[in-house]
C-alpha cells in the first residue's frame, strides 16, 4: 500500500523499560520486581485472588503503595509525543498500565493498552467501575473493598495472570504493526505473549524493526537496528532520525 509522505508510518511497542527511569521498577529485570520477590507475581494471578482475600489484601496494598501513582513521564515518553505531533506516529501500543504515555501528552486515542490500565478499578461480577483512587481511599476501612453495587469482588483494570487481554486493544494492535512502515519496541523484553509476537506481525508485513531495549530480547536476530543505549538517550535521538527521514 502507497504510504503519503505525510501519512502516520511509525507503530510503536513500549514495555516496562520505558518507565524504569519514572522510578517504576520493571518485572523480569535484574532489579525487576518478580526478579526480587517470586512470590510477587502470586499477587496477579487471577484464580487465587478471585478464591482468596489474603491474597487481594496484599494486592490491594501493594497497588496503594504503586510507585506508578507519584511517578512523572521520562525524556523517552515525551520523544513519543513529539513523534505523534509531528504526524508519524500510527499508535503507541504498550504493556504498560501507568499511564505516562498520556500524562506525557500522547492522544489516548492512539494509545493502546494492551495490558489494561490502573486507572480504574472493576467489579469481576456486575461489571461497574470506579476511579482506582477511589477505591485505594476505602482501603483504611475495607482492606478487601467490595463492590458497592452488588457485593462482588474488584480489581484493578491491569490484566492478570489468567485473563484475555482486551480484545479491541488487541485487533488495534495486530492493525498498528500490520500497516507500519517502521516498527520500534522500546524496553520491553518481548518474551510475553501475544504482545511479543506483534514485532513479527510487523516484519511479516513489511516493516523495518528497530529493537531499543538493554538486554537481548527474542526478536533481535529479525531486527533491521538493535539499540542497547540508554532508553533516555535512544528514544529522542531515534525520533530525531525518523522525523529528519521524512
Amino acid at each position: 500500500m502507497p504510504h503519503h509522505a505525510d501519512a502516520p508510518t511509525v507503530t510503536v511497542l513500549t514495555g516496562a523499560g520505558i518507565s524504569t527511569a519514572s522510578g517504576i521498577p520493571d518485572f523480569r529485570g535484574p532489579q525487576g520486581v518478580w526478579t526480587r520477590d517470586p512470590h510477587a507475581a502470586d499477587l496477579l494471578e487471577l484464580d487465587l485472588y478471585v478464591r482468596d482475600p489474603a491474597v487481594r489484601e496484599r494486592g490491594w496494598r501493594m497497588w496503594a503503595e504503586h510507585p506508578a501513582w507519584h511517578a512523572h513521564p521520562t525524556a523517552a515518553h515525551r520523544a513519543l509525543v513529539e513523534l505523534e505531533r509531528a504526524g508519524a506516529l500510527l499508535a503507541t501500543l504498550t504493556q504498560n498500565f501507568d499511564g505516562l504515555h498520556q500524562a506525557a501528552g500522547a492522544d489516548p486515542e492512539r494509545v493502546v493498552e494492551l495490558h489494561g490500565s490502573l486507572a480504574t478499578t472493576s467489579c469481576l461480577r456486575c461489571g461497574t467501575t470506579w476511579p482506582t483512587r477511589e477505591v485505594l481511599a476505602r482501603l483504611p476501612a475495607e482492606p478487601d473493598p467490595a463492590c458497592t453495587v452488588c457485593g462482588g469482588v474488584l480489581k484493578p483494570d491491569v490484566v492478570y495472570f489468567g485473563e484475555r487481554l482486551p480484545e479491541d486493544a488487541l485487533e488495534r494492535a495486530v492493525a498498528a504493526a500490520t500497516d507500519a512502515v517502521t516498527f520500534v519496541a522500546i524496553g520491553t523484553t518481548l518474551t510475553v505473549q501475544p504482545v511479543a509476537s506483534l514485532a513479527a506481525v510487523a516484519v511479516d508485513a513489511g516493516a523495518r524493526l528497530v529493537v531499543v531495549n538493554a538486554e537481548p530480547t527474542p526478536y533481535d536476530h529479525l531486527a533491521d537496528e538493535v539499540v542497547r543505549d540508554p532508553i533516555d538517550e535512544a528514544v529522542p535521538a531515534l525520533v530525531a532520525d525518523l522525523l529528519a527521514t521524512r
